[in-house]
């Protein structure tokens, strides 16, 4: 029977300096020793991969290099971008996109979120597609229809022989950073309505392999109960991926949930 496996990715945005990505890295490896049954990535700002990179090769960890962001274009004249190709020059094999900062602080569209993510899964990377409503949009009861609409737009034009490197990222803006957190049958809901868009857009059976991950002030204190739900198959670490302890304490939550039945 085929399963998925849980995936808790520490997304450490613009933390950390050099000695402290190393610190952090080596840290993260050694209490994830021997662990099995979850994957595992971690996403240090763009100038510390090849420094993070090092730590997990020399130490033989199964923990992903992942990127925060990406580039569509392949290169040319961009001053400042990142392009995929330098990213897997790096080491990198995951990249997030879409992430709600970068849709509501830095202003990304979802034509640009389609385009970062529609490369990064054709350039053979793994792709993580944030999606998430704002607190308004939360009270006004169109959580679903935000995310579907994201989802849709996210993924157009993405072939189904992609979606196996995709992972969605359900991130409800409101509970990023604020201590607040879906609850989560909440969490649950939603994961449940954007498995169904993935059906619609792919089929069930493919929809049924796709991992989607939670989001949102999750702490060592929570993630065993958010993990435990049926469509939630990891998460997405922010604050707490940035304290070894805390963040390897997550992963081993989600190990000790296990896989989930790949079932619609």
């Amino acid at each position: 029977m085929t399963t998925r496996r849980p995936f808790v990715g520490g997304n450490w945005k613009m933390n950390t300096d050099r000695a402290g990505a190393s610190a952090l890295a080596r840290g993260v490896v050694d209490g994830l020793v021997g662990l099995q049954g979850v994957d595992v990535a971690v996403f240090p700002p763009f100038p510390y991969l090849l420094t993070v990179a090092s730590i997990l090769r020399e130490r033989g960890s199964s923990i992903r290099l992942g990127a925060q962001d990406a580039s569509d274009q392949p290169d040319g004249a961009l001053t400042g971008e990142v392009s995929l190709a330098m990213l897997r020059d790096c080491g990198v094999s995951v990249v997030l996109t879409g992430h709600s900062e970068r849709r509501h602080v830095l202003g990304e569209g979802e034509t640009i979120v389609h385009a970062k993510t529609r490369a990064a899964l054709a350039a053979d990377l793994e792709c993580v597609l944030c999606v998430g409503e704002k607190l308004d949009e939360r009270e006004a009861g169109r959580t679903n229809h935000v995310c579907e609409e994201q989802v849709r737009l996210g993924l157009r034009e993405v072939p189904p022989e992609h979606v196996d490197r995709l992972t969605i990222a359900y991130e409800p803006v409101w509970a990023i950073g604020t201590g607040r957190t879906a609850s989560p049958a909440d969490a649950q809901d939603a994961q449940r309505h954007i498995r169904g868009v993935l059906a619609d857009l792919y089929g069930n059976d493919a929809a049924s392999r796709i991992r989607i991950m939670y989001g949102g002030s999750v702490k060592a204190s929570n993630a065993r109960e958010l993990f435990a739900q049926a469509d939630v198959d990891g998460g997405l670490i922010g604050g707490a991926s940035l304290k070894a302890t805390e963040f390897v304490a997550i992963v081993k939550a989600a190990a000790g949930v296990g896989a989930k039945a790949a079932t619609l």
